[in-house]
């Protein structure tokens, strides 16, 4: 009887271009395309700096190019240093059913594999729907997810990352599962990283998952071999992650439909479960015309998980631009001021400003036990604003801006793409990625792609 990873890699090995659905087709275009504009806005940011000099300055073969710097690096370095950089504003893509993951965080994984192979667009594009199916279902499977038993989303990362890298690199069934048992036995991730006080590490963990997928890729096609039960077996994923998983998920119906159309985007460079409230906030703040001096108290009613993961006491008082995105009283205290949180807003003059300081204690986060049984199909969030002159403004949301069921429009988009890139690339540079991205599948190679990704501002 086959194992899981088994049952993954033989659709993995097979699954074609030409077996995608339209709409799969166009989102891994769209999650692409926005991930690229996450790694321009990454690319100046302090951890990504740091990554970069320790990188470029252990050099080593030429074999991929790190976004922006447009240096070449081995394939490992240069897809761990690419995945941060997609990563490091937490602005990427989100995906949240039983555990939260972003999937976008494996696309420079097979990036930079591709590039040094010569692969073409319908390989990539094919490869970021498989990395998208694999770690979605992951996210499924799990009753209830790892991250409520302690551990982060990228132990689930390691499992997928190997196999959008094997299928970029064309490697058999019996490697994709020696690839998926290297990288899955190796990379378990303490769920610390988010929890209390945070630090640069909260957005590297993923980037190191898949750069282990990288690495488990190139070591199986060698012929290193690792446990091919490491989903199912014995001490295997379901084994010291219990209590409860649903392994059919991972393999029902593979290849019938895709999920990646189900992903959701980024409206805002947050933690995924201040969209909603953040959403609802702004509606409030810009259909009443509120001004700060104008508000009394912001209520939060929200599930148990967004109270407790965004509120704790550290969140009230964040000192770095880590705890501030994660902090659902500094964002919604900047929505208060701006009416709007991007990333510019956690610079450090932005955090430590008197005026955003004044709002965080009029934020009050409950937790509502009736939206638990509604998670995760909608994210439940109700806000009651109430005034200096005594009005109690509210608005009840369950899908945030960016959810598939309330999608970022083609303009909302660009606008995005822009505020990350400027600064990086001119406009011209811009609008030839776009172009490029949105024609993969009729012509461009990978390579081509990274000679439009580096630095020309």
């Amino acid at each position: 009887m086959l194992t899981i990873s088994q049952q993954i890699s033989d659709w993995a090995a097979q699954v074609k271009f030409e077996d995608m659905s339209a709409d799969a087709v166009q989102m891994s275009k769209v999650i692409l395309y926005d991930s690229i504009g996450c790694a321009f806005g990454g690319f100046k940011t302090h951890d990504v700096t740091i990554m970069r000099e320790y990188s470029e300055e252990k050099g080593g073969i030429e074999e991929a190019t790190v976004i922006g710097s447009g240096k070449k690096l081995p394939v490992v370095d240069a897809a761990l240093l690419n995945a941060l950089m997609v990563r490091a504003l937490d602005f990427n893509d989100i995906y949240w059913k039983q555990d939260p993951s972003h999937p976008s965080d494996i696309i420079p994984g097979p990036m930079a594999l591709g590039e040094r192979l010569g692969k073409t667009g319908k390989d990539l594009l094919l490869a970021i729907a498989v990395g998208h199916e694999i770690e979605m279902r992951l996210c499924e499977a799990g009753f209830p997810g790892i991250r409520e038993r302690k551990w982060h989303h990228a132990t689930l990362t390691a499992f997928a990352a190997p196999v959008a890298c094997g299928v970029i690199m064309g490697l058999n069934s019996e490697q994709i599962a020696h690839a998926i048992g290297i990288s899955g036995s190796r990379h378990a991730t303490l769920g610390a990283v988010t929890a209390g006080k945070l630090t640069m590490m909260k957005n590297t963990v993923d980037p190191m998952a898949t750069q282990s997928g990288v690495l488990a890729a190139e070591l199986a096609a060698r012929g290193y071999e690792g446990p091919e039960h490491i989903i199912d077996g014995k001490e295997g994923l379901f084994d010291c992650y219990g209590p409860d998983w649903k392994g059919e998920i991972l393999t029902d119906g593979l290849g019938e439909s895709w999920r990646i159309p189900q992903c959701g985007l980024k409206a805002f460079p947050i933690e995924a479960l201040s969209h909603a409230p953040l959403t609802a906030l702004i509606e409030l703040l810009i259909d009443h015309d509120l001004q700060p001096d104008e508000i009394k108290e912001v209520q939060i009613k929200t599930i148990a998980r967004a109270a407790d993961i965004l509120s704790d006491p550290a969140k009230y008082n964040p000192q770095t631009r880590e705890s501030a995105d994660h902090s659902l009283p500094y964002c919604m205290s900047v929505a208060i001021v701006d009416r709007k949180v991007i990333p510019q807003s956690f610079t450090e003059d932005k955090i430590f400003n008197p005026v955003i300081r004044e709002q965080l204690n009029k934020i009050k986060v409950v937790a509502e036990p009736d939206y638990e049984p509604l998670f995760p199909a909608k994210q439940p969030n109700e806000i009651t604003v109430t005034t200096t002159d005594g009005r109690s403004l509210v608005n009840y949301i369950e899908y945030p801006m960016g959810d598939p069921r309330h999608p970022i429009s083609e303009q909302g988009l660009d606008d995005k793409f822009e505020s990350l890139a400027d600064g990086v690339i001119d406009k011209y540079r811009q609008k030839k990625i776009k172009e490029f991205v949105f024609n993969l599948d009729r012509a461009g190679a990978v390579p081509e792609l990274f000679e439009l990704l580096i630095k020309n501002v």
